[in-house]
């Protein structure tokens, strides 16, 4: 009955309102684990962490420290059908380099 008042996310997945909706609905998630994608090869690098958006930009930490830095303009985001977790692709702030990052959501009810 409430889903016509749920709000739908903007239709062009490359605009910036597209991208600030994706960082918003990512915010505050709680993430298990951490794989960076490079050469169809996937390894963790990080564990116990959790996707954050602050002055501007999609934080990624784990393992204590912070994995992935992003301006939320110069990222893409996807995720899961299963919605479990995300792809992120974008200019990393703190390697400076592209870089395309998978986050595993922790399971949790809410």
């Amino acid at each position: 009955m409430f889903n016509r008042f749920r709000r739908k996310p903007p239709k062009d997945t490359s605009s910036i309102a597209y991208k600030k909706y994706m960082a918003n609905r990512l915010d505050e998630h709680h993430v298990e684990y951490s794989l960076e994608r490079k050469d169809n090869v996937e390894s963790v690098i990080g564990k116990n962490g959790s996707i954050n958006v602050r002055n501007g930009e999609l934080i990624l930490t784990g393992s204590g420290e912070t994995l992935f830095r992003v301006k939320i303009e110069n990222f893409n985001a996807w995720e899961f059908m299963s919605l479990n977790g995300v792809v992120i692709t974008g200019y990393d702030l703190e390697h400076q380099q592209e870089r395309t990052v998978i986050a595993y959501y922790s399971y949790y009810r809410k």
